[in-house]
């Protein structure tokens, strides 16, 4: 009998990089903030996106070449995944002025979005 053993390949390698880097600029995210929770979002073909909130209300989000690498990057970091984004997590977003201007633009007076 042979022994087997499981190479690590280099595109193992340069996907767990990737990981890596997603999960700290989720941690970063999430210290400055006072905590995050996240929700990903698959987008097809060009991946996922993760969306953050913070506990200050703060929101960003993120794109992952993948699904798999998103989730392994919100698992990675330890913040809380939600399934939707949607009833109390959506309500823990703080909208300012600009997101309101850029949302509904010319309808209210605000700058257009063109």
């Amino acid at each position: 009998m042979a022994d087997t053993q499981q190479v690590d390949t280099k595109a193992d390698r340069r996907a767990e990089r990737r990981v890596t880097r997603l999960a700290g600029r989720i941690d970063s995210f999430s210290k400055a903030h006072g905590g995050a929770e996240g929700q990903v979002a698959y987008l097809g073909e060009r991946g996922a996106r993760i969306v953050l909130v913070g506990a200050d209300g703060a929101w960003g989000d993120l794109v992952a070449r993948s699904y798999e690498t998103a989730r392994k990057a919100v698992e990675k970091s330890g913040i809380t995944v939600h399934e939707d984004f949607d009833g109390e997590f959506a309500a823990k977003v703080e909208t300012g002025p600009y997101e309101w201007s850029r949302m509904a633009g010319i309808q209210v007076g605000g700058p257009s979005n063109t």
